[in-house]
């Protein structure tokens, strides 16, 4: 039996891994993922993880309101 990977799943495991970060380790991560963004063809990939680095950031440092 082959399982295929669902890209919900591999985004799953991204969420997973970026929660497991420390702030430090989120923030370099960050800035890796939007260097990798800066060019023009960047691919979705790259896209979705600055994506979702930043979603992690919000949901640990909401802002005050």
């Amino acid at each position: 039996m082959e399982i295929a990977i669902q890209p919900s799943d591999e985004l799953e495991q991204l969420r997973a891994r970026l929660r497991k970060m420390s702030d430090d380790d989120l923030i370099r991560f960050g800035k890796a993922a939007r260097s990798l963004c800066r060019r023009r063809d960047c691919p979705d990939t790259f896209k979705r993880q600055l994506q979702e680095a930043r979603a992690e950031w919000r949901r640990r440092h909401p802002k005050a309101q």
